[in-house]
């Protein structure tokens, strides 16, 4: 069932497959919307009751007029739908909402899959000459030299511009600029990744950004416990490269959590 969930200010569209499994929620990159999940989806229902959602400006959620917090709208979504506990499955973006409600409530946290995860206070992930020219290209408004470099950047195991990728890129762009006024930054937690007490593991794409495979192997020696994992095929999309391997990770930290 999908639905439009109000939150502090505005609204984001939300999908529950409903079910009696212990609940499991999907949180997306900034690279694309909730449809990265599409094929993971099938793996997990059944099993497991699955929310997932569109954060502000993306996807089917309307651009936001007002500031807001990525943890706070991912708390206001599971109060919605009465989940006092989940395992959380992240990418990117959506990776570190996920490491920021462990660490600030970690009682609603079962477990973590998380997939070439951010972490807010990160040090070394972007790349200054790829942030100027996405700058460059964004004044010229140049959506085809965006999504050219950031399939190039991002996309490496098919950088085609007609592929699943580019796809998702064309409709994440729009929202890296109506966000960025509204987005307050949550609280840093790569400092205290040491502080994670659930059962976690973190993929990381071969053909990823080399920046944030350097990060994603300090992120995983942080946090006790966390399995690392190589997915050879993946760049910064593992959910679209491999679906059935992103499904079986998170069935392995949803068995770990109980």
């Amino acid at each position: 069932m999908d639905t439009m969930v109000r939150v502090d200010g505005g609204e984001v569209w939300a999908d529950d497959t409903g079910g009696e499994g212990p609940p499991v929620v999907l949180l997306h990159p900034g690279v694309g919307d909730s449809r990265v999940w599409d094929g993971v989806l099938p793996f997990l229902t059944g099993r497991h009751r699955v929310l997932r959602y569109d954060a502000r400006g993306f996807g089917r959620s309307p651009t936001p007029d007002t500031r807001y917090s990525q943890l706070r709208d991912l708390t206001t979504v599971l109060d919605h739908f009465g989940v006092g506990r989940a395992v959380l499955a992240g990418s990117s973006m959506g990776g570190a909402t996920a490491l920021s409600l462990a660490l600030a409530e970690p009682d609603r946290v079962g477990g973590l899959a998380l997939f070439v995860p951010g972490a807010t206070g990160v040090r070394g992930l972007e790349s200054p000459e790829v942030n100027a020219e996405i700058v460059r290209l964004a004044e010229a408004r140049d959506m085809d030299g965006l999504v050219a470099l950031s399939l190039r950047v991002w996309a490496a195991a098919d950088p085609s511009p007609d592929g699943v990728a580019a796809a998702a890129l064309r409709s994440a762009i729009p929202g890296w600029f109506t966000t960025y006024p509204y987005d307050v930054k949550d609280a840093p937690v790569y400092d205290r990744l040491h502080e994670v007490a659930v059962p976690c593991v973190l993929a990381l794409g071969e053909r990823d950004q080399r920046e944030v495979i350097a990060v994603s192997e300090e992120m995983a020696a942080r946090i006790p416990g966390c399995r690392l994992v190589r997915l050879a095929a993946s760049d910064h999309f593992p959910t679209l490269r491999e679906p059935r391997t992103a499904a079986e990770l998170i069935l392995e930290v949803c068995g770990r959590a109980g």
